[in-house]
C-alpha cells in the first residue's frame, strides 16, 4: 500500500479501491507478457470477481485462497496490526470487526495452518508453472 495506495485506509470503499488499483497494474503487466502474482488481503468476493473479470481479458486469472485461522494471522503479525485492531485503534480490520468472505471456487487452496512457508511456495510455483506451461 505504500507506493500505489498510500491514500487508502481500511474502509469498505478504500479496500475496494486498493484491490481495483492492484488489479489494473496486474492487468497491465500481464498484457505485456509478465507473469504477475499479487498477494493481497482481499476480503470481499465482489472485488475479487471484478478483478478476475478485468484480468481474464488478457491472461489467465488464478485465485489462490491461503487458508489461515485468525490465531495463525495474529501469530504472524510483525506490525502488531491485529493487536491494534483488538484495542480499537484500527477500525474495519479483516477478521476482527470486518468480515472475510471465503472464495467460492478458488483455483488453488493452500492450508497455511498446517504447512510450512516452503511447502506453500512449492505448491504455488508448481501450480503456476502448470498453468503457464513454460
Amino acid at each position: 500500500r505504500h507506493g500505489l495506495c498510500p491514500d487508502l485506509g481500511f474502509s469498505l470503499q478504500d479496500r475496494a479501491e486498493n484491490i481495483r488499483r492492484v488489479g489494473q497494474v496486474s492487468k497491465l503487466m500481464a498484457d505485456s507478457g509478465v507473469v504477475t502474482l499479487a498477494a493481497l488481503i482481499s476480503p470481499y468476493r465482489a472485488d475479487r470477481d471484478a478483478v478476475r473479470a478485468s484480468v481474464q481479458s488478457v491472461a489467465p486469472f488464478v485465485e489462490v485462497y491461503l487458508q489461515a485461522s485468525l490465531e495463525t494471522c495474529e501469530g504472524r503479525d510483525p506490525k502488531g496490526l491485529y493487536k491494534m485492531a483488538r484495542e480499537g485503534k484500527i477500525k474495519g480490520f479483516t477478521g476482527i470487526d470486518d468480515p472475510y468472505e471465503e472464495p467460492m471456487s478458488p483455483e488453488l487452496i493452500l492450508d497455511s495452518n498446517q504447512k510450512t512457508v516452503e511447502e506453500l511456495a512449492k505448491e504455488t510455483c508448481d501450480y503456476i508453472l502448470n498453468v503457464i506451461k513454460l
